[in-house]
């Protein structure tokens, strides 16, 4: 089962269930925080619930797409209690995206990278057992619900960047219960777009390349993550695709066992806020940066991949130098 937020013709918000080119929406339902809130109350799933409240009624997905009246399909009606956060190097093909994009700002020097030390250190305990603690992982901070942008919206390239390159992603949902336990309502596809370039200067700006809006959607799928789930990562620029690549993602072809990810994040107790939502990236497997692609404002960037329906797409536009003046108080 999918979930889909988005906003009737009239301004009203809804959530629905998609189903090919319709949308049947939910009685009394206008976010899925609402949803996931309900369900842990009346102590049922989240699908459980979803299913109780399906209408007979249906609308136009396409309508909804072409007139960008899509939501992401989770956020807080308090968006600084959003965390967006993520993990990296953690699918077979991340370490060496990340090796090539070193590579190419610095040359190939031979010596083991930091990249590839901690690729290696998933790869031999990034697996352990139901019920152990492996490997720690990769981990940033990418902002609060403010910098999530919806589908089909810009994702907006500051003045200052070097550069900004999609991250296509499988991204973690949850909410934090009233006893202070993660309650993970479903996945969803995300574009955690970075500045690939300033991070290739030296791995220390890691943190500020990260800094940047991010999108997520349209689908949230509820249940497991398909241990295998593919598709195609497209950057499109006026209408012609200008690179493509396989996008391969779930724990058959991850370094980590999701478990494992999840709790090397949620072990800090500041991250088990009751109410508090999180958004968690875990890791990319392609880059269009690492196959010598340069994007451009205007390139539309699409992660196509069947298992979550409707590809996630948004257009890179330029920003215009941020106008603010630091004062004393």
């Amino acid at each position: 089962m999918r979930l889909v937020q988005f906003v009737s013709r009239s301004g009203e918000r809804k959530v629905g269930i998609p189903a090919d080119a319709e949308i049947k929406p939910l009685a009394g339902s206008t976010t899925v925080y609402e949803l996931a809130s309900q369900a842990i109350e009346r102590d049922m799933s989240l699908a459980e619930l979803v299913a109780s409240k399906v209408l007979d009624s249906s609308v136009s997905y396409d309508e909804i797409v072409a007139e960008k009246r899509l939501l992401a399909p989770l956020d807080h009606p308090e968006p600084a209690r959003f965390w967006i956060t993520g993990t990296g190097l953690t699918h077979t093909g991340s370490a060496d995206a990340r090796d090539k994009m070193h590579e190419l700002a610095h040359g190939d020097g031979g010596d083991l990278t930091d990249s590839m030390k901690i690729f290696r250190m998933g790869l031999e305990g990034g697996k352990p057992a139901v019920g152990e603690v492996g490997v720690q992982p990769e981990w940033f901070f990418k902002g609060l619900g403010t910098c999530v942008v919806p589908p089909e919206a810009p994702l907006p390239l500051p003045d200052f960047a070097l550069a900004g390159g999609e991250e296509a992603e499988i991204v973690g949902l949850y909410l934090i219960d009233p006893n202070g336990n993660p309650r993970r309502l479903g996945f969803t596809l995300g574009n955690e777009f970075s500045d690939q370039v300033t991070e290739a200067m030296n791995y220390l700006y890691l943190a500020h390349s990260k800094l940047r809006a991010c999108s997520m959607g349209p689908e949230l799928l509820l249940g497991d993550l398909p241990a295998d789930t593919r598709g195609t990562v497209r950057v499109i620029r006026s209408g012609n695709t200008v690179w493509e690549g396989a996008f391969l993602s779930g724990e058959d072809n991850m370094s980590h066992s999701v478990y494992n990810l999840e709790h090397y994040h949620f072990r800090y107790d500041m991250f088990r806020r009751p109410g508090d939502l999180h958004a968690y990236f875990f890791g990319a497997a392609i880059l269009s940066c690492a196959n010598g692609v340069t994007t451009q404002s205007g390139d539309l960037f699409e992660i196509d991949v069947p298992d979550f329906g409707r590809p996630l797409r948004n257009e890179m536009i330029s920003s215009p130098k941020a106008d603010f003046t630091i004062l004393s108080l």
